[in-house]
């Protein structure tokens, strides 16, 4: 299972949405809050490609998006498979 790694800030739904999603398919996450640090909100914008909006999530080092993205990809059975590779 690859390693997962999201970016997040405090009291964000999204975020906290999808932690959810990943504490419940038992995913190996790392969270990063980088929501009030700006050297990893730095590190997050260039590692998604220029985008700043929370949270923004990593399957190894493929980036998959924000929440709505990773949800889905549940729906269409595609986050099962990436984090089974």
């Amino acid at each position: 299972m690859p390693k997962v790694t999201i970016y997040t800030k405090p009291f964000c739904p999204y975020c906290s949405r999808a932690l959810r999603l990943l504490k419940d398919k038992a995913a190996d996450f790392t969270e990063i809050e980088a929501g009030f640090d700006p050297s990893m909100r730095k590190e997050m914008i260039q590692r998604s490609g220029g985008r700043a909006t929370y949270p923004q999530i990593f399957v190894g080092e493929k980036h998959i998006g924000g929440c709505d993205d990773m949800l889905a990809l549940e729906r269409s059975g595609e986050l099962d498979r990436l984090l089974a590779a």
